[in-house]
């Protein structure tokens, strides 16, 4: 399967990636060789392998689920670098870069 520069620019818009015009070839090259390789996975025959969710056997081990108080709200911001209104303050982490 060939990418087409369109694919690669809308796939690298989608990752927040700033790629240069250089590296977008590069990037199509290599992306489609990625998907050529998954695309041999079609050719193989699983007809007779069972469809398997866990291949070890394993299971979680959880304990029980028991509600206890809260920590008061004053000694969990006591350390705090920053607050408003009694929540933690932090920066943003999605600005508009562009």
């Amino acid at each position: 399967m060939t990418l087409t520069l369109e694919e690669v620019q809308h796939v690298a818009m989608l990752a927040r990636l700033h790629l240069p015009d250089a590296e977008l070839e590069k990037m199509r090259e290599q992306l489609s060789q990625i998907l050529e390789y998954i695309d041999m996975l079609s050719e193989v025959d699983v007809s007779e392998v069972a469809p398997t969710a866990q291949v070890t056997n394993l299971s979680n081990v959880l304990r029980d689920d028991v509600a206890h108080p809260s920590m008061d709200r004053h000694d969990v911001l006591a350390n705090a670098p920053d607050q408003q209104d009694g929540m933690f303050r932090v920066n943003a982490v999605f600005e508009d870069t562009e």
